[in-house]
């Protein structure tokens, strides 16, 4: 079980053929392989699932909010066709009280709908390779405090560090306090300009709404730009 493009972690993006290499396995041994796409899938990263951008199949996905924008609870299960079989004469064992809840599932099916009038996959992959990537990028080149920048679709992280070359974090691991006085002017910075950002360990995310604007990327990728004159400061 694995988080396709591991999220609150990293925005870690796997390698051509790591997932490839995985489903091998899984066949091989006999293993049933679980994509989590709760973060990943319903057009985060440009695809109704992470997955689909590896060309591999999943024995089960898990979902969540993705799925109708949290405006409701809901999580879910899809199920191969393999092991649904299994259940044709036994017992699912699953299933709590508001299981299959319709106003949740209406929630979905009409986010659904939302999705494909209006496009929205298509603006994540758009905007990724025409604003986004190339924009971060830029300021990765301008800013000594970037040390990586990786993501996928409207699924990204810039990694902070002190010193490019040794790859040392802005802040150490877990910091708190003085410690974490870096990133905690970084966050500052960006919120005075009006900028709320998600930032763990010495990393700060761009998570954008799957329905941004490019005109909404650009003023929020502005802040960023600026706000890390202030990471600058802690560079070696």
């Amino acid at each position: 079980m694995l988080e396709t493009v591991v999220g609150t972690n990293g925005i870690l993006v796997p390698p051509p053929g790591y997932l490839q290499g995985v489903r091998e396995l899984c066949d091989e041994h006999g293993i049933v392989y679980i994509a989590d796409e709760v973060m990943a899938g319903f057009g985060r990263c440009g695809e109704w699932f992470a997955v689909d951008h590896f060309g591999v199949t999943p024995d089960l996905i898990c979902f969540a909010k993705g799925v109708n924008s949290g405006y409701i609870p809901l999580g879910g299960v899809i199920i191969s066709e393999r092991i649904a079989a299994s259940f044709q004469d036994r017992a699912f064992p699953g299933g709590l009280t508001y299981s299959g809840h319709p106003l949740a599932c209406a929630s979905a099916v009409a986010s659904i709908r939302i999705f494909e009038e209006e496009g929205i996959l298509e603006n994540v992959r758009t905007l990724s390779a025409s604003v986004i990537e190339p924009r971060l990028t830029e300021i990765a080149a301008k800013h000594p405090s970037v040390g990586d920048v990786r993501g996928l679709g409207f699924f990204w992280a810039l990694e902070l560090v002190k010193d490019r070359q040794t790859r040392e974090p802005l802040v150490p691991y877990n910091a708190s306090g003085a410690a974490a006085a870096p990133m905690t002017a970084f966050a500052a910075a960006c919120r005075a300009e009006g900028m709320w950002p998600f930032v763990h360990f010495n990393r700060t995310h761009v998570v954008p709404p799957c329905t941004m604007t490019a005109e909404e990327l650009a003023t929020g990728l502005d802040i960023l730009d600026k706000a890390l004159d202030v990471a600058d400061e802690h560079t070696t």
